[in-house]
C-alpha cells in the first residue's frame, strides 16, 4: 500500500504542471494574425534575415538598440508571449538566440552581449504580441536605446555578416 502511493505521488509530481487559470489583463488576449511579425513569416513585410528554418526565424530590429540587434520568433506558434509558449518551441527560439550570441560576438566583437536585453517581454512593455527574443550586442559606454528605423538595405547587410558567422 506505501509502495503504490509513493508510486502515485511520484508519477503526480511528474506530471505536466495545469495550465494558468487566469492571466492578468495586462497579458491576457488573443493572437493578432496581423501583427507585424505574422506579415513577415508569411512575406507580407520584408524583413532581414539573419536565420531561418521551418521553425524559427532571425531578423534584424527595424529600430535597433545597438548594431547588430536581432529578433528571434517561432514561426509555428501563435504564442504571445512567454507564459503561453510550449516549451518545444521556447527550446527551439532559444538554441537560435544562443547561435545569434555567438554570431555577434564572432561577426561584430562587441565586448559582451548585454545581460538585460536577451529579454522577452510580457504585457505593457511589449510592442508586438507574437513572442519574440531580443538579442543585442553590447558595447562598453554605448547605452542601449531604441533608435530610428534603419533602412533595409543597411540591416540586410548586417543580417548577412551576422548569418556568415552562424555556428
Amino acid at each position: 500500500m506505501i509502495r503504490a502511493v509513493t508510486i502515485a505521488l511520484l508519477l503526480a509530481a511528474c506530471a505536466p504542471q495545469a495550465r494558468l487559470q487566469a492571466l492578468p489583463a495586462a497579458v491576457a488576449g488573443s493572437y493578432d494574425l496581423q501583427n507585424p511579425f505574422a506579415k513577415i513569416i508569411r512575406g507580407e513585410l520584408p524583413a532581414a534575415k539573419v536565420y531561418e528554418d521551418e521553425y524559427v526565424l532571425a531578423f534584424m530590429d527595424h529600430a535597433p538598440l545597438t548594431p547588430g540587434h536581432v529578433l528571434v520568433i517561432s514561426k509555428t506558434s501563435r504564442a504571445r508571449n512567454l507564459l503561453e509558449m510550449s516549451p518545444r518551441d521556447l527550446t527551439r527560439i532559444m538554441n537560435v538566440a544562443r547561435r545569434v550570441a555567438r554570431a555577434q560576438l564572432v561577426a561584430l566583437a562587441p565586448d559582451g552581449i548585454d545581460g538585460n536585453r536577451v529579454e522577452q517581454n510580457i504585457g505593457g512593455a511589449q510592442s508586438v504580441f507574437h513572442l519574440h527574443v531580443h538579442v543585442v550586442p553590447h558595447r562598453r559606454g554605448q547605452w542601449a536605446t531604441v533608435q530610428k528605423p534603419t533602412p533595409l538595405a543597411e540591416r540586410q547587410a548586417m543580417a548577412a555578416r551576422l548569418a556568415a558567422a552562424m555556428d
